[in-house]
């Protein structure tokens, strides 16, 4: 469970799967879709301090389905500001809203969602990675590689380059700055030097790497998770498969 707090704010708690890179969507009798591990990378860039609970057996989610704590019997929930929060979008435009994330007017807003939807198209398929069969991995990195390097890079580093600031909206750190970078990341660990061709973005994700908070989530021994294991989608499948 994560528990979180920030200038005095109440506890959050959050519920999830396995070791929580990223959690898992639909009840157990269900298709099953690895979810987005975004909320921890922005709970952690707004500043707040919070405590993970783990999913690892079958018995601990019924329980929680059981006892009416998930509203539409799925994984992650946040637990902030006495609500029990589910649906990864809800979670994230809360978080954002709630510490200054989420831009200071509609259009600010409709901008940072607009390049957060497009993202997290990216990092799902970084999510879905380690569920693939072994002789189909190789080939979803040169898939992931060309889409990143063709459809969405060229996006950011233009609009980078167009104006000429830190961040991608207001001159200020967004929800938009936190989920790409979070992908930009993911991607260097399979890709070091996937951003060869973009210069804007090079330089970005290194002041943003550096922006306070988020330095610290990256440094060893924050609740920053490594990448899925063996283990971890052993321990997926073993929840959430009927």
């Amino acid at each position: 469970m994560w528990s979180a707090s920030s200038t005095g704010a109440p506890p959050a708690s959050l519920q999830t799967a396995g070791r929580a890179l990223c959690a898992v969507r639909g009840a157990p009798s269900g298709p099953q879709k690895p979810e987005k591990p975004s909320w921890q990378w922005v709970l952690a860039a707004a500043g707040v301090e919070f405590d993970e609970e783990f999913l690892e057996t079958k018995e601990q989610l019924h329980k929680l389905q059981d006892g009416n704590h998930l509203l539409f019997q799925q994984v992650p929930m946040v637990e902030i500001d006495g609500m029990k929060l589910v649906q990864t979008r809800c979670i994230l435009h809360y978080i954002a809203e709630k510490h200054h994330l989420f831009g200071k007017d509609l259009k600010e807003r409709t901008l940072i969602d607009m390049y957060v939807e497009g993202t997290l198209d990216l990092l799902e398929l970084l999510i879905m990675h380690p569920f693939l069969k072994p002789e189909d991995q190789q080939k979803e990195v040169v898939n992931m590689a060309q889409k990143a390097i063709i459809r969405y890079f060229p996006v950011f580093e233009k609009v980078l380059r167009s104006h000429g600031q830190n961040f991608l909206v207001g001159n200020q750190l967004s929800l938009a700055d936190v989920i790409l970078l979070q992908t930009i990341l993911a991607l260097e660990e399979k890709i070091p030097n996937i951003l060869s061709a973009f210069p804007f973005l090079q330089e970005y994700t290194v002041k943003l790497s550096n922006f306070p908070t988020i330095k610290r989530f990256l440094e060893p021994g924050s609740k920053k998770k490594p990448p899925p294991d063996e283990i971890y989608v052993r321990t997926v499948y073993n929840i959430f498969m009927p």
